[in-house]
């Protein structure tokens, strides 16, 4: 047994809020799942594994409603994905020490905080202008984010729709369908690098648990955002708890470095 039962019920809960929250804006949570896990497991294996889980449970439901109310279209959205995909699987093939896991953990928890207060406070009206740019910048967004996702064990998400909304790629609610696309077949795909680097670590009592948690707030979070709800402040306080922690790490593993 990992978890004790009083951790095990306050990470779920924990998870529950994560998952209703990113999923109102097209994210899985990955980010604050691995800030919350690294609080209360100590094998990365395991981290990575039931985030990246958690994550595809997630955006699955969130990809679903996207599509069904045409928010979502494939063909533009497979220029990201293309690329993604095999460099997602390669990032989490990577057999990486500990303390370099974690690293890349604090600084990938400490850049999502970023991107999720600055995107916040970015504002887009419907009379704002969608530009166009050629279709190999998508490629190269993807496959980079891609990477990314893999070797820390995030969808990537997170990275991508702010970005696409500074660069006004789209539509809020398109950017929204993109990146929970985005992040579900780069679970996929990062699930499939942790199998064949035999690094897929599921401890079933705590998966199950915290899988019912993330289905239940996913479905909450993303039927909530069709209705236009968007609690900026929640995300707000969750980006500054996803900072800490992300600093906490970096504290705790940079000097060993060194």
């Amino acid at each position: 047994m990992l978890l004790s039962t009083e951790n095990l019920l306050l990470v779920c809960l924990g998870f529950f809020i994560v998952a209703a929250l990113y999923s109102s804006v097209g994210f899985g949570g990955g980010s604050s799942y691995l800030a919350l896990l690294t609080l209360f497991l100590g094998g990365f294996f395991a981290i990575r594994s039931i985030a990246l889980i958690c994550n595809l449970v997630v955006v699955s439901g969130s990809t679903y409603l996207y599509f069904k109310n045409g928010h979502a279209k494939l063909k533009d959205f497979l220029p990201f994905v293309l690329t993604s995909i095999p460099l997602a699987f390669l990032g989490a093939s990577f057999r990486l020490e500990e303390h370099v896991f974690f690293i890349l953990l604090g600084f990938s928890l400490v850049t999502s905080a970023i991107f999720l207060a600055w995107q916040t406070f970015y504002q887009k009206t419907d009379k704002e202008r969608i530009k166009t740019y050629p279709t190999y910048l998508s490629y190269l967004l993807g496959g980079a984010i891609g990477l990314l996702s893999g070797v820390v064990g995030i969808g990537g998400g997170i990275f991508l729709a702010p970005i696409l909304n500074h660069l006004k790629w789209g539509k809020a609610i398109q950017i929204a369908a993109l990146a929970s696309f985005f992040i579900l077949v780069n679970s996929i795909s990062g699930l499939a690098g942790l199998v064949k680097g035999n690094m897929l670590e599921l401890p079933l009592r705590e998966t199950l648990a915290l899988v019912v948690s993330v289905l239940i707030g996913g479905q909450l979070g993303i039927r909530l955002s069709l209705k236009r709800f968007t609690p900026k402040r929640i995300k707000r306080v969750t980006a500054l708890l996803v900072f800490i922690v992300g600093v906490r790490v970096l504290i705790k593993y940079l000097p060993e470095m060194f």
